[in-house]
């Protein structure tokens, strides 16, 4: 099959759920069964392949499910790193699903089914404000310098520009994509009657000094929205089948990922006129819809979680550039739906209703140091950041925050170090009711 192909895809849904398991979250299989020899390596742990279908929206919290939070800590035996991860709080705000978290320089800020953002303060994780919108649904958020970008359930994106005032930071909206003047201009024109998405938005990924924001949707194209006149510049026919997730290098190229089980790369040429982004080349992620997308801190790794819960990762050549495949990550087992990397680490969500934390060795090799446990529900969203929490450590630690269908947000602490008379530290548990 040649890079840029398409694999073909079966007629399937990109969630089941196993007859004989007791909990009736989602379970995930791959379009094929895989047979390749990058998956022989272990062979006493497979990720459950095909079974009964289910509808994506069918969620039942049962008693089978962990009430306290838990955590694991699981380490190679050829590594003598010790992990220590603590359980910090969990905040219930009842606004239904957590869907989406974005952490800046201090803040964080979190989208649900409701028309609020809530606004965070780091690092004791207290809330001091809110943005809203007559709209409902915060699906992606993003934060670049001072502002924050939000998509909605209605197909747009709204922009806050966060401001001081006397010590005082406040967020002022100071626009909406698209405009509604410029998409009915358009419209009764003829010129570009599909300015809009037409499906809800997916992802999002901010490039300031080329002055741009690119919106992923589940109507399979991905968007290019000049940001100095909010105009839809370009729409990107990415694939043939939605669109989950996109991520954006320091070097200015766009990675998207779908449910035709591929990821692709696109690189910007400002010669080239209304198409600037040209496909370079087609990463196969084993015949599983790619959910989640996520680029190591130097840009040297591409990390893609999938249904079946495997994430795949490929590398770049040190001298030519191109991306190789490096395998995939084996431990949850239903489907990875968020991903996010901070130094060395790698985090991962999934609909299993666990968070895992993998460490990147300098050799290249993945060891997951530490499982996450304590969600009733999916995990849709985290965020992970450097930092101290509660000031009871005089270390900086990687706070992983977790955000669940379950409707509740979890902040946890991991640390990794290389004293082995580290002690496991205990649990604490807060909630914070509205």
């Amino acid at each position: 099959m040649k890079p840029t192909e398409e694999p073909p895809i079966m007629n399937v849904p990109s969630f089941a759920i196993r007859e004989n398991h007791n909990i009736e979250f989602l379970r995930s299989i791959s379009l094929r069964q895989d047979t390749s020899e990058n998956f022989s390596e272990n062979p006493s742990f497979t990720p459950p392949r095909l079974s009964t279908p289910i509808a994506l929206s069918a969620f039942s919290l049962t008693d089978s499910q962990p009430l306290t939070p838990s955590l694991h800590s699981p380490q190679k035996n050829n590594t003598s790193a010790i992990t220590t991860c603590r359980y910090i709080m969990s905040i219930l705000k009842k606004d239904g699903q957590v869907l989406s978290i974005a952490v800046s320089e201090g803040t964080a800020y979190t989208g649900s089914d409701t028309n609020v953002i809530r606004i965070w303060k780091l690092p004791e994780f207290t809330e001091c404000g809110q943005l809203k919108s007559k709209a409902k649904m915060v699906v992606a958020i993003q934060v670049s310098n001072d502002r924050v970008f939000a998509a909605y359930a209605d197909c747009k994106i709204r922009i806050w520009s966060r401001r001081t005032w006397n010590g005082v930071t406040k967020h002022v909206r100071v626009a909406t994509i698209p405009k509604m003047g410029g998409y009915v201009r358009s419209y009764i024109s003829g010129k570009d009657k599909t300015m809009k998405h037409i499906a809800p938005i997916s992802s999002l990924a901010i490039s300031l000094p080329d002055d741009i924001i690119y919106s992923a949707s589940l109507d399979r194209t991905v968007k290019v929205w000049r940001i100095s006149d909010l105009k839809c510049i370009e729409t990107i026919q990415a694939h043939s089948a939605p669109v989950n997730a996109i991520a954006l290098g320091d070097d200015g190229v766009l990675y998207t990922a779908s449910d035709d089980a591929t990821v692709k790369v696109w690189r910007r040429n400002f010669c080239r006129g209304d198409r600037p982004h040209a496909l370079t080349v087609t990463l196969q992620a084993k015949y599983s819809p790619v959910k989640a997308l996520s680029l190591s801190s130097e840009g040297g790794v591409l990390y893609g979680g999938c249904t079946d819960g495997y994430i795949h990762y490929w590398t770049k050549g040190w001298f030519s550039g191109q991306l190789q495949y490096g395998g995939p990550l084996k431990g949850h087992t239903h489907a990875v739906m968020c991903l996010t990397s901070f130094a060395n680490l790698v985090v991962s969500g999934s609909a299993d209703s666990t968070s895992r934390v993998w460490i990147r060795q300098q050799d290249g090799e993945h060891t997951c140091i530490a499982v996450l446990e304590g969600h009733r529900g999916p995990i849709r969203s985290l965020a992970a950041f450097q930092g101290r929490m509660l000031d009871e450590s005089d270390q900086d630690e990687c706070i992983v925050c977790t955000g669940s269908m379950d409707g509740v947000l979890k902040v946890w602490r991991v640390m990794c170090t290389n004293n082995t008379s580290s002690k496991r530290i205990g649990s604490d548990y807060f909630v914070l009711k509205p």
